[in-house]
């Protein structure tokens, strides 16, 4: 692509501000999404300063609000007459067992409140990691198939080989990380299916483990881990190269219903490649997203 339009979600840090200014470096225009205004803006202005020429516009949405979600699929419409490519990187992380450094945890807390506490978690991470990327991609597909050749890259985790099987009874109450980013990889290989003979490819990236800010306010034994493992997890910069790879290189224009590491094609589990699953997991999340008088 010469001069791609680019959509990242989740741009102020980590992996998606380094694929934002990957992206810039080779002379995309790259939109942002922040979910804080004054974090987009240091960000942007970070890129800026690295990227002198850069062309970036800032938009902020809580991606954990549908709402938020709609009106910002609403303005990229009607403010761009082509999106060659969406990156769906945003994603929030808890973990069970873990101490989150919050006031929801604080000791003497009863059982009670620490299972809504834990069922609050698993409805953000389903509505931020799942549900706004499809809500986002499948309201921007009218936009992206004008714009064709165009690229979807929904990013997941290795974390996923971790779920056997999807809660269909207990969503999104009983979502986990690890079943958060299944769900991405499923939606990946869907869409794929749907948009195929379209222009539009849907691909999958796993960055790896990567020094992030994902999971900054968690305490305790699992936040002491990741702070013992800081020394072999990559750059943001190295966790990004695979979303770059997949927004511009020209070999994978016509690639579709994959998961890329380290910019090579990688085998996910069998769960993700069964097509059962992810018709219904889609049916679901049409369900979801959907709100009286307004089509998803």
């Amino acid at each position: 692509m010469t001069n791609p339009t680019v959509l990242i979600t989740g741009s102020t840090s980590g992996i998606g501000k380094a694929t934002a200014t990957g992206l810039a470096e080779r002379g995309a225009t790259v939109l942002m999404v922040a979910r804080d205004t004054a974090r987009g803006q240091a960000a942007k202005a970070d890129i800026e300063r690295r990227v002198p020429d850069a062309r970036l516009s800032l938009y902020t949405a809580d991606l954990g609000d549908l709402d938020a979600v709609r009106a910002l699929a609403d303005r990229i419409d009607g403010e761009h007459d082509r999106l060659d490519v969406l990156i769906n990187n945003a994603a929030v992380a808890w973990f069970p067992g873990a101490q989150h450094g919050s006031s929801e945890n604080v000791p003497g807390q009863d059982q009670q409140r620490r299972q809504d506490a834990g069922v609050q978690r698993g409805e953000l991470m389903f509505r931020t990691n799942h549900l706004a990327p499809f809500l986002l991609t499948t309201r921007l597909l009218p936009l992206l198939t004008r714009s064709a050749p165009a690229r979807v890259i929904t990013v997941g985790s290795s974390s996923h080989r971790q779920v056997r099987a999807i809660p269909w009874n207990d969503l999104p109450a009983a979502t986990t990380y690890p079943l958060s980013k299944t769900c991405n990889i499923l939606f990946g290989y869907e869409l794929a299916r749907r948009t195929e003979g379209t222009g539009v490819t849907s691909n999958c990236a796993d960055p790896g483990f990567v020094r992030t800010n994902l999971g900054r306010h968690l305490t305790g034994g699992i936040g002491m881990l990741i702070k013992l493992t800081r020394p072999v997890q990559t750059s943001p910069d190295k966790g990004a190269a695979t979303s770059v790879y997949l927004a511009t290189a020209p070999e994978v224009a016509e690639t579709s219903g994959r998961c890329f590491a380290k910019c090579r094609p990688v085998r996910t589990s069998p769960l993700t490649h069964d097509p059962d699953v992810a018709r219904r997991l889609w049916e679901i999340s049409t369900e979801a997203v959907l709100t009286p008088g307004q089509p998803g």
